[in-house]
This record gives C-alpha cells, sequence and structure tokens, in this order.
C-alpha cells in the first residue's frame, strides 16, 4: 500500500509538496528509503528547519497517524512504552478482598491494566498502515534511553516483562529528529538512515512561507526571507529557523504590513528573534540593515 502511495522518489516529493512540505531531492530520496526498505530515519539539522514538519507530512501523504513521543532529560520506559494502571490494579484488589475472592497475580498484570504510551500505541497501531512514530528531539534524553530504544530500532518489538516480547504487526514508520546539542551513540545512528536538513535557499524558503501564509503579499515574503537570512548570519546565539519565518510573515500580515522597513521590523522582532540579547544584536547592528 506504501508502494502505491510513493512509488518513486519524485511521485513522493510532489505528494509533500501537495501538503505544504517542499523537499529538495536529497531529502525526498531519504524519505523515500525510510518508507520503502523500510528503515528508521533521524533527521539532525538546527532548531526550525522542518525536522519535525517532515513526520507531520509523511503521515499526511499516507493518511496514517502521527504518534509522537517529545523527548526530555529524564524519560524513561513509564512514560515512553507503557505502565501499570495502579489506581484499577488497587481496586480490583479491593473488590477481591471484600467479596472474599482470591485474585492472582497475573490477573493483575494483562492487558486490561495496561496504559499504552507512544512508542507500545505505535508498535499496535491496527493498520492497515503503519502509523508515523516520531521520537522528537532524542538529544534531550539520556544514553539509557538510547539504549533502551535499540530493540525498537532494529526489530520493530519491544519486551514487557510481564507480558513477553510485542511484535509489531505493521512496523511503524519511525522518524527521530535531532537538534545535535550531544552527540548520539553510534548503536542508534547504525540502525538509522541519517540526513541533515540545513536551510532551504532563500527561493525556497520564500515559497515555503508563502504557502503557509498565502494572504501575504510575494513581495514581503521575499523582503521576510532576506531579512531572516541576515539574521542568521549575524552573532545571534539562537538564529530563527523557518518556523520563525513563517511566525514573522503571519504577524506582519496580521499587523498590514506591506513593506517592511526598520519601523517594522522595530515593532515584530519579537516574533522572529526570542531572545533579549539577539535582539539587542540586531539592533545594533541596524534595522535597516535588515531590510536595505
Amino acid at each position: 500500500m506504501i508502494s502505491h502511495l510513493a512509488p518513486d522518489v519524485e511521485s513522493l516529493g510532489v505528494a509533500l509538496g501537495r501538503v505544504d512540505y517542499l523537499v529538495d531531492e536529497a531529502l525526498a530520496t531519504s524519505l523515500f528509503l525510510a518508507l520503502r526498505l523500510p528503515q528508521p530515519i533521524l533527521l539532525e539539522g538546527d532548531a526550525g528547519v522542518g525536522k519535525t514538519e517532515a513526520a507531520r507530512a509523511i503521515a499526511q501523504v499516507l493518511d496514517t497517524p502521527l504518534i509522537r513521543l517529545q523527548c526530555y532529560e529524564g524519560i524513561d520506559a513509564a512514560e515512553a512504552l507503557y505502565e501499570w494502571n495502579y489506581p484499577r490494579q488497587l481496586l480490583a484488589i479491593r473488590r477481591a478482598e471484600a467479596s472474599g475472592a482470591t485474585i492472582e497475580e497475573d490477573d493483575l498484570f494483562g492487558p486490561s491494566y495496561l496504559l499504552r504510551r507512544p512508542l507500545l500505541r505505535a508498535l499496535q497501531h491496527p493498520g492497515p498502515r503503519p502509523a508515523v512514530l516520531l521520537i522528537d528531539e532524542i538529544d534531550r534524553a539520556d544514553d539509557g534511553f538510547e539504549a533502551f530504544l535499540l530493540e525498537l530500532l532494529a526489530e520493530a518489538a519491544v519486551t514487557i516483562p510481564e507480558l513477553g516480547t510485542v511484535v509489531a504487526e505493521h512496523p511503524p514508520i519511525i522518524v527521530l529528529t535531532s537538534n545535535r546539542t550531544r552527540d548520539l551513540h553510534d548503536a542508534v545512528k547504525r540502525r538509522c538512515l541519517y540526513h541533515w536538513i540545513d536551510y532551504p535557499s532563500a527561493q525556497r524558503e520564500v515559497e515555503i512561507i508563502r504557502r503557509r501564509v498565502p494572504s501575504a503579499s510575494q513581495a514581503l515574503a521575499v523582503q521576510v526571507a532576506t531579512a531572516v537570512s541576515r539574521m542568521r548570519s549575524a552573532d545571534v546565539q539562537k538564529p530563527p529557523g523557518i518556523a520563525e519565518a513563517i511566525d514573522w510573515l503571519r504577524a506582519l500580515d496580521l499587523l498590514g504590513v506591506e513593506r517592511l522597513d526598520g519601523a517594522a521590523v522595530a515593532r515584530s522582532l519579537g516574533a522572529v528573534l526570542k531572545y533579549a540579547e539577539d535582539q539587542e544584536t540586531v539592533r545594533a547592528a541596524g534595522l535597516e540593515e535588515l531590510v536595505r
């Protein structure tokens, strides 16, 4: 069924464009291989270049659920895979005691008492098409969590001590993203395809942000893309991504700005630069320089 929706790289690129996710040939090829091999794919790049959106777009193209696991420091199996419904188990024990019945341990640790978290929901998705499992910002998790993921990445399976190994009938399409705040373990990378997503060209960025804010003029979109590109070249600690460019264009359009000038930049700078130090850096260099 996936082969019908993505018979080749070009067809996948066209389908992604229909859901407003524009890709170059290299990214389209990587995503095509992830779908058809199939194999997990690790997308790295600066924040805001469209890594998370790639997973959303794939789910839209395949018309299948996107199941997202947002990683953070200290995340473990209980948040990512499953945990037991302890209040319900306790209630079952009290009911058994009140009625004088006996309850076995196996009765308490069955599927009806299992709370399924994102990884398990993705593995047990009933199909017919596989779910898209987004493991977002894996670089925020620790080494132990990376090791925990290896079975899932290699075999589309996980082991639950009380129930045994759960193997996916419809293995999910797994997309991992990383902002590269730290290096990932080689064992994770070996199990994945890899693609670095860079900032798009100015022309491509104009096309992307116009698709997301169609009410804005072409001229304003060009000015925004140019100004954002100059901000990225400045000495800022958090260069704005495509997401910030879209937010900025949307804000300017809402404010009724038809032409970007220094005054318009000053009014709306908080939509594109989210650190006070970065705003001061850009102001010191001259707001008119951004739009000259």
